[in-house]
């Protein structure tokens, strides 16, 4: 029997069509263009909490409390304005380099 490994790892990429939003946690650390590979220090999501998802239904949008999967939107929260992505295309784990070139937050 294989026991269940406990996820260590912290840091989540949630992938739209044009961006990558770079999570530890429930941090957004850092936000890249994927056209380019540029990252954007001043994008609005960069410091925010991930608040949850929204699944797009036929007739509006969704909050639901599951882990965020591919064709959701995601929010982020800083008590101001809240920020709502477009749809995953997909979820992924950073590599330890690209982890190391994440722009500091200031």
């Amino acid at each position: 029997m294989r026991s269940q490994a406990v996820e260590r790892r912290v840091h989540t990429v949630f992938v739209t069509r044009n961006t990558e939003y770079h999570v530890r946690g429930s941090l957004c650390v850092a936000v890249r263009q994927r056209d380019d590979g540029r990252w954007e220090s001043e994008h609005p999501a960069v410091g925010r909490s991930l608040a949850g998802a929204l699944r797009w239904l036929r007739d509006g949008l969704m909050p639901h409390s599951e882990r965020p999967s591919p064709g959701d939107a995601i929010y982020f929260r800083n008590g101001d304005r809240d920020l709502i992505t477009s749809r995953l295309v997909r979820i992924d784990r950073p590599s330890r380099a690209i982890v190391e070139s994440y722009p500091s937050l200031s």
